[in-house]
């Protein structure tokens, strides 16, 4: 089961192009040859050097995420009636323009104009272009 779950988070996805693991942890993972044999990477790695730059990468995390492009769930107030039930459950995409505080998001859209309401994580998707 391990090597199931392993082949599974490093298999690129087709929506995204990016692996689950990459995308959670923000770099690839290494295939068990590398472990094993070796590799320029894992040759030169330094623990120090790896978790000083960790620290860094998850301090810039959230100004990273600011300018990622989602989509916004259409609400049951902002659906048109006469698209009945093929119409779009999405729409956008919208910029992130700010974080309010954690899972609480200002968006703009694609001209730059700000949308008035905060909006819930839970109402949004990411969006890959």
């Amino acid at each position: 089961m391990p090597m199931v779950l392993w082949s599974y988070n490093t298999t690129p996805r087709s929506i995204t192009g990016e692996t689950p693991f990459l995308l959670t942890y923000g770099y690839e993972a290494m295939v068990p040859v590398e472990v094993g044999a070796g590799s320029l990477r894992r040759d030169a790695f330094i623990e120090e050097d790896a978790e000083v730059n960790q620290r860094l990468h998850l301090d810039l995390l959230d100004e990273a995420r600011v300018g990622d492009l989602v989509l916004r769930k259409v609400m049951p107030n902002t659906k048109i009636a006469q698209h009945g039930v093929l119409g779009a459950n999405w729409e956008g995409p919208y910029k992130v323009k700010a974080i309010l505080w954690k899972g609480t998001y200002r968006l703009e859209d694609l001209d730059g104009k700000l949308i008035h309401r905060a909006w819930n994580a839970e109402h949004l998707r990411k969006y890959y272009q």
